[in-house]
Order: C-alpha cells, then sequence, then structure tokens
C-alpha cells in the first residue's frame, strides 16, 4: 500500500455513503498534499479494486469495502503514532461552543451497542449520567443506518453519543488557554475522592486513543465508583500554564453551571497532582473521560465499539439524558 492508495482510501471512508469518481477524489486528494490527474488516480483505482479495497459502481465512481476499511486501519501504524495528540489539537481549534446562546460546536465521542439491549443499557447507565464522572448529561442517541456527524449506525445497533472530554480543551483554547494532553488513564477512586492512576498511556506514543483501549481490557470499574464509592473511572492529565492557574480554576466552576462539568482536580502550581509530575511552570489538571457511561456497560457484559473524538456535533442538538428513560 503507498501513501497515494491510502489518502484515496481516507478520503472513499470518509464519504462512505456517497460514490466518488476519479475527478472528485482528485480534487479531494489535493487536501491531503497529493497532486494527481484523473488518469492517474483511475489507475491507482484498478490497483484498489484488484485487491478488493474498494468496489467500483459503473461510470460513477468507487465505494470502499469492509476490506479496505479493515486494511486501513492496520496500514503504516508507525505513522499514527501521535496520531491521537494531534487529532487532540484539531478538534480542540474546531470547538467553537457558546455557552450564552447554549450552541456551537463540540466533540462527541460514539459508541454503537446492541439495540436489544438498549433499556438495559440505559438503566446501567443513568446511575453514571447523576455522578461527577460523566463530561456532560446530555447526549444524542440513533437507531441503525441513521447517522451521527459523519458516523452511520450499523443495523441493529444503537448510536450513543457523549461528549468527549477533548471539549475542555477547545473551551479553554478559546479564553486564551493552552491545554496539553499528556496521558489517558484509569483512575482509582476511594470514598468518592481521587486517589491515584493505575494505569496510564501518553497520547504521543499512541496510535489508538487510550480509553478505548481500558474500555476493551476490563480495567474500569465505574459502577463501583458510583454505587459504592469506590472503584475505577477513566480519566486523562493534562497540563495547564501557571499563569493561567486562577482563570482555568474560575472557568472550571463557571462552565460546570452551565452543563459542562469534567474538571475533577486542578493542581497546585510546579507540584505533583496524584503522584503525577509537571512540567515547569505547569499545573496538572484531571479531566474524566467522556467514556465512562459506555465503560459501565462493558462491566457488565454489554458489547460495543467506540470512536472517541469521531465527530464534531452541534451542542443545541444533544438532548438530557433522562428525557430517553
Amino acid at each position: 500500500m503507498t501513501k497515494t492508495m491510502l489518502a484515496i482510501l481516507k478520503i472513499l471512508e470518509k464519504h462512505q455513503d456517497k460514490i466518488l469518481g476519479s475527478r472528485e477524489l482528485s480534487r479531494q486528494l489535493k487536501l491531503h498534499g497529493v497532486e494527481l490527474t484523473e488518469r492517474t488516480v483511475r489507475y491507482h483505482l484498478r490497483i484498489l479494486d484488484e485487491r478488493g479495497f474498494t468496489k467500483v459502481f459503473g461510470k460513477e465512481g468507487r465505494m470502499i469495502t469492509q476490506k479496505g476499511k479493515e486494511e486501513l486501519s492496520h496500514a503504516l501504524v508507525s505513522e499514527k503514532v501521535g496520531f491521537v495528540s494531534s487529532k487532540i489539537e484539531t478538534l480542540s481549534y474546531l470547538t467553537d461552543i457558546d455557552f450564552e446562546r447554549k450552541d456551537g460546536n463540540i466533540i462527541l465521542n460514539v459508541s454503537c451497542f446492541p439495540e436489544k439491549r438498549l433499556k438495559e443499557a440505559l438503566r446501567i447507565m443513568k446511575p453514571v449520567f447523576s455522578s461527577p464522572y460523566v463530561m456532560c448529561d446530555r447526549v444524542v442517541i440513533r437507531r441503525g443506518s441513521e447517522k451521527i456527524g459523519d458516523i452511520i449506525v450499523p443495523k441493529g445497533h444503537i448510536g450513543f453519543g457523549t461528549v468527549c472530554s477533548v471539549t475542555i480543551n477547545g473551551i479553554f483554547l478559546k479564553a486564551g488557554i493552552p491545554v496539553t494532553s499528556k496521558f489517558g488513564g484509569v483512575l482509582q477512586i476511594e470514598n468518592s475522592q481521587p486517589s491515584r492512576f493505575t494505569a496510564l498511556i501518553s497520547y504521543e506514543g499512541s496510535s489508538l486513543d487510550p480509553l478505548e483501549i481500558f474500555i476493551k481490557s476490563r480495567m474500569t470499574d465505574v459502577i463501583g465508583a458510583v454505587k459504592n464509592h469506590y472503584g475505577k473511572i477513566l480519566a486523562s492529565f493534562r497540563e495547564i500554564p501557571v499563569v493561567c492557574f486562577e482563570k482555568v480554576k474560575q472557568l472550571s466552576k463557571d462552565f460546570k453551571e452551565k452543563g459542562i462539568g469534567g474538571v475533577l482536580l486542578v493542581g497546585n502550581p510546579n507540584q505533583p497532582l496524584l503522584e503525577m509530575p509537571v512540567g515547569m511552570d505547569k499545573a496538572g489538571l484531571i479531566v474524566v473521560g467522556g467514556l465512562n457511561p459506555i465503560a459501565a456497560l462493558a462491566e457488565i457484559g454489554i458489547q460495543s465499539e467506540s470512536k472517541a473524538m469521531s465527530t464534531l456535533f452541534r451542542f443545541f442538538d444533544l438532548i438530557p439524558f433522562k428525557e430517553l428513560l
């Protein structure tokens, strides 16, 4: 697989509900830094057809196949190291929620689980959404074949969107506060208080979102943290400049009152936070994971597939979780 072929597959996956021709692919490839004529695009498409990565629809063009999606997810993994960190920066910049209008774009995680287990899933998630371990009590829900942003929900499944914790980075960035996401981890809760991280993965050194890994590895106990005040939740460790310390504390309080929570702890300047050291003239910040409700489902055996930081979504179109009950 060449970088050009991977770029073509990325475009086809992004527009997986459309048939794209060589002219449109040639135009879109320029956004990936690839300048190709339509004829050259057709040459690469023939190779992708032969390998079963694309499907031909006459003269109309191509669509990506399931085999193509799998190849895209596995190819050139070495180049994806740091991909999560780069994605965080991009989405932080694109977040533009306006709390006064209660509108604008936030970042959404999208998870899919079997539709037949919807009632059970809502029952399990209900206490989590009433706890301090969620970013926001607003969600979006879609059924099979419907879309959440760019994500198409598989047939027989429920698509469930939760506010991603990277939204915090975007809110702070718009306020002139740069936030550095350092680690995603599993945070021990004792007597309803964060005590220490029991597992950490660096965003800089990973090609996958750490929280997705922890969910699939069954390393959480969100239900225990909520019901028994003792357990393990998903959280992340971030750094802020010391000069922004007081402003961060005030903003965290302000947007919690307006429906966006998530900030569990703000550390003291130049001091470790829950045993985690910080850089020079930095302070630590611990933010809850947006996928904690989905982690609770995994704990009772409801299988799900999650895509953290999967899409931008309009805040106005989210609904309170309690309206689903």
